[in-house]
């Protein structure tokens, strides 16, 4: 029996490697001949679920690849295209090239990076790349880090390891061996009330729970406020709380705000607190030419979570979290035998598993080693400060045709809304704003997200796209008017009856 293997695996022989020549051309040629013309085909949900029955048939005998590319190019279509400039709901940036291209070189090593001798070179390239953004943040030498899936696992990081430190500092008690005391009850954690809902999930997760969560006000420029934090910070002390974590947040999810970092050093230094920064969104500004001072304090911080797939334009996941003192990740350590063996750590041997709460670890910091060493940090400097310069045109653009912009933006995202000509009901203002999001959505044409604030239905641009502009935001500002027209004419009086009704 002929079952020919070796066809379908990286392996010197002349089939082996006619196969990935060919599936990787066709995968190429699927990409190419995409002719993307608008981020969505604006398919139903139904007509994409019945697409996906379709092609998700699992045969007992192999198909013919062409057949199978043809099933797979069913699939991309009705994809979202992130790559479109016209994509602009999400903190969800359009890859560049060399990332990409390392998404293949990392597929074939497939690499799992939990330990040194399974991922030899991966290893230290992973701890270079890492050094290096350490020092552009500022940190001294006995800093650390290690790559991560994202945000919510970086943050999850940052409160896990201040947690265990608080419960070894406040109650003498190793969190990791023996449990959390009772009296972990008592600890608290302050964010902004614009600050990324991981909080509040890691809490939970660490055995805290979600009311061990305190929100701080923000000030009109919707950063965290300082004196609303004092107060907090005097109110839980005086309940008999133990306030142990602040976590500040460099560039929010809907506003793109930047926390005052120094101030809250400062308070962080009188209470004796871990400061964590969320710089998720905007840990991209280390590398700006206009906007670097934003993280002059970043090196404050305890720990830090930057996201690679966000504005650093990584495919989705690359993360990474940082720490100011390497001795922090003592507190997640655990050896073992067949993985990590206390003799390694003794010999100098490095297992990125000792300081992760994954195993598994992919060889993300290969895309963005390729980005840099292609593209250059000027390249990328000038990149980010297009998109910030494009959101604050893009704000005074909306303004002069007469929309509500919540905000001058820090970043590059932009809150707005559509008022109506005739009718200032605030319930028809809603309607009217989530009407003009799922149209556009449906139509494929701009994919904008929506949010609330105050009650308030907003629309969020999100502009990351660097090949993204002002022409372009021109024509759809137009549309929105233009649409927005038909819906107040043709609805308003439905939609108006609708929220006196209910």
């Amino acid at each position: 029996m002929n079952t020919n293997f070796e066809q379908w695996f990286l392996y010197p022989s002349e089939q082996s490697e006619k196969t990935f020549h060919e599936l990787i051309e066709s995968t190429v040629r699927l990409i190419a001949n995409a002719k993307i013309d608008k981020p969505f085909t604006g398919t139903s949900r139904e007509d994409i679920e019945e697409m996906a029955r379709k092609v998700t048939h699992m045969p007992a005998s192999g198909q013919q690849m062409e057949a199978v590319m043809k099933d797979i190019h069913d699939v991309a279509k009705h994809s979202l295209w992130i790559s479109h400039p016209s994509a602009m709901a999400h903190l969800h940036c359009p890859p560049l090239l060399p990332s990409i291209a390392a998404e293949v070189i990392i597929g074939a090593l497939n690499q799992s990076m939990d330990s040194w001798d399974q991922s030899p070179a991966a290893t230290y390239v992973e701890e270079e790349v890492l050094k290096y953004f350490m020092k552009q943040i500022g940190y001294p030498a006995k800093a650390d880090g290690v790559f991560t899936s994202g945000g919510t696992q970086s943050n999850y990081m940052g409160l896990l390891l201040a947690r265990n430190q608080a419960c070894r500092t406040y109650f003498s008690v190793n969190a990791q061996r023996d449990g959390l005391p009772v009296e972990a009850s008592k600890l608290r954690i302050l964010c902004s009330e614009h600050a990324h809902f991981t909080v509040q999930q890691s809490a939970a997760q660490l055995g805290l729970g979600i009311h061990s969560v305190v929100k701080v006000k923000t000030n009109d420029q919707q950063q965290l406020c300082l004196d609303d934090a004092r107060k907090n910070l005097e109110q839980l002390q005086k309940e008999g709380l133990i306030p142990f974590a602040i976590v500040a947040t460099a560039g929010t999810t809907d506003f793109g705000s930047i926390d005052n970092l120094k101030e809250i050093a400062d308070l962080v230094d009188t209470y004796q607190l871990w400061l964590h920064v969320d710089a998720a969104y905007g840990g991209a500004l280390l590398f700006s030419h206009q906007y670097r001072h934003l993280l002059n304090h970043l090196s404050e911080a305890d720990s830090i979570t930057i996201d690679f797939h966000k504005l650093y334009y990584q495919t989705i996941s690359c993360g990474a979290f940082f720490v100011k003192d390497k001795q922090s990740f003592q507190h997640i350590m655990y050896h073992a035998d067949y993985l990590n063996p206390e003799e390694d750590h003794e010999e100098g041997i490095i297992n990125l598993v000792e300081k992760s709460v994954q195993t598994t670890k992919r060889f993300d910091a290969l895309k963005v080693l390729m980005t840099f060493k292609l593209l250059g940090t000027d390249m990328f400097g000038k990149m980010i400060d297009y998109t910030i310069q494009l959101a604050r045109e893009t704000a005074d653009l909306l303004r002069q045709h007469n929309f509500d912009v919540l905000h001058e933006p820090r970043l590059n995202a932009v809150l707005f809304r559509l008022l109506p000509e005739y009718v200032d009901d605030p319930h028809f203002v809603n309607q009217l704003n989530l009407e003009l999001q799922r149209y556009f959505y449906q139509s494929g044409e701009l994919i904008m997200a929506k949010t609330k604030q105050n009650g308030k239905v907003y629309l969020k641009f999100t502009m990351l796209h660097p090949l993204n502009s002002l022409k372009n935001m021109k024509n759809h500002v137009e549309n929105i008017k233009q649409i927005g027209k038909k819906i107040e004419s043709e609805k308003g009086e439905k939609v108006y009856e609708y929220s006196v009704r209910y």
